[in-house]
């Protein structure tokens, strides 16, 4: 009559078991879910970048200013004598010439027999003259005597002077030819180098035409177009770093002299720098841009990697402890290499995300690996243009 209780227990037992086991699974499920969750709430990072901040550093202030390159004085060959025909042209365009040597002949045929012309009438002259004073000598001795006239020693003493005047005024019209035969060459001023040419052979040209353009002593300037307010920090004999697009490396020049006015409607002035020989690097006519060194001062600099220009402003993004980016407005000054002065909008303390900003955006989770290394505080220029 006890069996059915002695059935029951173990069946008791067994569903409480049962029970308790899946109260256990389900508890250790919620405990894995709980502990899942966590980490897929948490964001990813967009973007591994490298930190910086920004460094004091000695700035040499700049004067910046565009202009061009020109020739230090350039000289106009023409020709000095008038309807010759131009036989040969010995030079041409970027030809570097010395002082006196020949740039082009004339045909000199018709010079040469004006010339020949001339002598004969010089000799012509000579031998009248010589006729006329032996005259003129004979009429003094016989004045006192009366086998002349008054009149008749006054004839021959006149034939002597006017012989004379014959003789010096055929021998200034030989002197002419001769001076047109030597025109027949084109002479060099000065030594230079032939910046233009407008010489043909076979042209017959007037006297004034131009032939040749001559750079004197091949010297150029650059004049730079200053602007009045920045005048008074330019001085003779300062130092000017130029740059001209294809000229290769930055060269030095030497300012000569500041223009004494300034233009009414720009408001610059123009300063002339002398330049060194740049082997053919800078030729006349080239733009250059020009950066007159005027002193130093102290700034906070970041890498020009760091700043972004977004909608005409710069900016830059900074990293927080929880190493979101946040991104900050900031006004630049003066750069030159690969630094840039910060003038406001950053503490020196803050950590700046050296490259790589333009993928990011305000609030970025990123992940910060090493700093970038400091760069050595370097002279930065001005660039502001004019």
């Amino acid at each position: 009559m006890n069996t059915p209780n002695l059935f029951k227990k173990p069946v008791v037992l067994a569903v409480a078991t049962l029970l308790l086991a899946a109260g256990a699974a389900t508890t250790l499920l919620v405990h894995a879910q709980d502990n899942k969750a966590p980490a897929a709430a948490a964001p990813r990072p967009a973007l591994t970048v490298t930190v910086t901040t920004p460094q004091r550093a000695t700035v040499a202030t700049a004067v910046a200013a565009n202009g061009n390159v020109a020739a230090w004085q350039e000289a106009i060959v023409g020709a000095e004598a008038n309807g010759m025909r131009l036989a040969e042209v010995l030079v041409n365009v970027g030809d570097v010439v010395r002082k006196g040597q020949v740039l082009a002949r004339f045909d000199s045929a018709m010079a040469h027999a004006d010339l020949a012309q001339s002598r004969a009438a010089v000799a012509e002259a000579e031998a009248n003259l010589a006729e006329a004073a032996a005259n003129a000598q004979r009429a003094r001795e016989l004045q006192g005597s009366g086998a002349l006239s008054a009149q008749q020693v006054a004839q021959l003493l006149t034939a002597e002077r006017t012989a004379q005047a014959r003789l010096e005024a055929v021998k200034a019209a030989q002197q002419v030819q001769q001076l047109r035969l030597q025109q027949a060459q084109v002479l060099a001023p000065d030594s230079g180098v032939i910046s233009a040419r407008s010489a043909t052979v076979g042209a017959v040209v007037p006297a004034g035409m131009e032939l040749f353009r001559l750079i004197r002593q091949g010297r150029l300037e650059w004049r730079g177009e200053v602007a009045a307010t920045e005048l008074a920090q330019i001085q003779r004999g300062q130092k000017v770093t130029l740059a001209a697009t294809g000229a290769g490396a930055p060269v030095t020049g030497t300012v000569r002299q500041v223009a004494p006015t300034v233009d009414a409607a720009t408001r610059n002035a123009l300063v002339y720098v002398d330049l060194p020989d740049t082997g053919g690097r800078l030729k006349a006519g080239m733009f250059a841009r020009g950066e007159f060194a005027t002193g130093s001062s102290t700034a906070l600099t970041l890498p020009q990697s760091a700043v972004l220009l977004r909608d005409g402003f710069s900016y830059v993004f900074t990293v927080g402890a929880d190493n979101r980016v946040a991104q900050l407005k900031v006004a630049t000054g003066r750069r030159s290499g690969e630094r840039i002065e910060i003038l406001q909008g950053l503490d020196d303390k803050a950590r700046v995300v050296a490259s790589g900003g333009g993928f990011l955006a305000d609030g970025d989770t990123v992940r910060v690996v090493a700093a970038a290394p400091a760069a050595p505080a370097a002279a930065v220029k001005t660039t502001a243009s004019k």
